[in-house]
C-alpha cells in the first residue's frame, strides 16, 4: 500500500494501532503525531509516557504482558528509592530510566522535544515520524471530586478512581504545534485517529491551536477507530470517563465527539452505530500483531473507498 499516512495517537492503545500500519506501509511514509499531555517531571527527569509506549512497542522493546514499559526490565532503582522512603507510586524501570535521563540531558542542552524523539526512533531503526503534538508544555488536568488532579495522579497513583468533572489542558492556548505537525496531516492520503482515549489521549493534541483546523482541512479522509468493543473499553477509563461526563457509551458519542472533521468510523463488528458519518466494521480487539495488521488493513481500505 503506498502513500502517506498520518495518525494521531496516545499510548497503549493506539500503539498498537500504529504498530500494524508500520507493518504494512512503506518505510517513511508514516508519520504518528503522538500525545504529550501526559508528560510530566519526575524524580526531576521528563517522562513522556504515549511517546516511550509508542518507541517500545514499534522497536519490539515493550513489555507484552503490561502493554507499556520495556519487556525483562529490572527494578534496581526503585528499591533503592523505596529504602531511602521515596515516593513509588510511578515505576521507573532500571531500562527505562536511561531513556529519561538521556532526554533530560538533551532537553536541558536546549534540544526539542521533537529533536529528542526523532533521534530516539532513528537509533532504534525506526523507519518512521514520531512527533509530539508540541515541543510546548502542555499538562492534563482532570477536575474531580476529590479536587483538581494532574493526569499521572489520577491515571496511576488513584487508578482513574476519582470521578471526574471535567478534564483540561493547562498550557495548550498557547501552545505550537512541533514543526511537521500541521503539514503532515495536510498532506496525508489519510489521517486516522487511533483508538485511544478521545477525552484524554486525542484531546490533548486537538487542543493545541492550529491542528484541529487542519484536520478540518487535510486532503485525505480522517477516519477514527472507535476504542468501545461490545460497549466496553478496551483498556483504560474510556467508558467510565463518558459515564461521569454525562455521555452515552456509544460509537455515536465517539463519532460526534469528532464530528467536525470525522469523515469515517471503524467499529467493533456489529456494535451498533448510525448512519451519521461513514462506518466500516471489523473485529477490533488487537491480541497480537496479525489482529493489529487486520486492523490497520481495513483502516487503509476504508480510507482508498472514502478517497474515491
Amino acid at each position: 500500500m503506498s502513500g502517506r499516512y498520518t495518525v494521531l495517537t496516545g499510548g497503549v492503545g493506539g500503539a498498537k494501532l500504529v504498530d500494524g500500519l508500520y507493518r504494512l506501509l512503506p518505510a517513511n511514509s508514516l508519520t504518528a503525531i503522538v500525545n504529550a499531555g501526559d508528560d510530566f517531571r519526575h524524580f526531576g527527569l521528563p517522562i513522556s509516557p504515549d511517546i516511550d509506549t509508542l518507541l517500545y512497542t514499534l522497536s519490539g522493546k515493550s513489555n507484552q504482558k503490561l502493554g507499556w514499559g520495556r519487556e525483562g526490565e529490572t527494578w534496581s532503582f526503585m528499591e533503592a528509592v523505596r529504602s531511602l522512603g521515596g515516593e513509588d507510586w510511578f515505576n521507573l524501570g532500571d531500562g527505562d530510566l536511561a531513556l529519561h535521563v538521556m532526554r533530560g540531558m538533551a532537553l536541558d542542552a536546549g534540544e526539542t522535544l521533537s529533536a529528542v524523539t526523532a533521534r530516539f526512533a532513528a537509533a532504534w531503526g525506526l523507519a518512521l515520524n514520531v512527533v509530539p503534538m508540541t515541543n510546548d508544555a502542555v499538562a492534563t488536568w482532570v477536575e474531580s471530586d476529590e479536587g483538581p488532579l494532574p493526569f499521572q495522579r489520577y491515571f496511576v497513583e488513584r487508578q482513574c478512581q476519582p470521578k471526574v468533572k471535567s478534564v483540561s489542558f493547562d498550557g495548550a492556548a498557547t501552545a505550537r504545534p512541533a514543526p511537521g505537525v500541521i503539514e503532515a496531516i495536510r498532506s496525508a492520503d489519510a489521517v486516522l485517529i487511533a483508538p485511544s482515549n478521545p477525552w484524554l489521549s486525542v484531546d490533548p493534541i486537538l487542543a493545541v491551536p492550529g491542528i484541529r483546523a487542519a484536520l478540518a482541512d487535510c486532503a485525505g479522509p480522517v477516519i477514527a477507530v472507535s476504542p468501545l468493543v461490545d460497549g466496553k473499553a478496551v483498556k483504560g477509563p474510556t467508558a467510565k470517563l463518558m459515564s461521569e461526563l454525562g455521555l452515552a457509551i456509544s460509537n455515536d458519542t465517539i463519532g460526534g465527539h469528532y464530528a467536525d472533521f470525522l469523515n469515517g468510523l471503524i467499529v467493533h463488528n456489529d456494535d451498533p452505530a448510525s448512519d451519521s458519518v461513514a462506518v466500516a466494521r471489523t473485529d477490533t480487539m488487537m491480541r497480537n500483531p496479525t489482529d493489529r495488521e487486520r486492523v490497520a488493513r481495513a483502516a487503509l481500505e476504508f480510507a482508498k473507498k472514502l478517497r474515491k
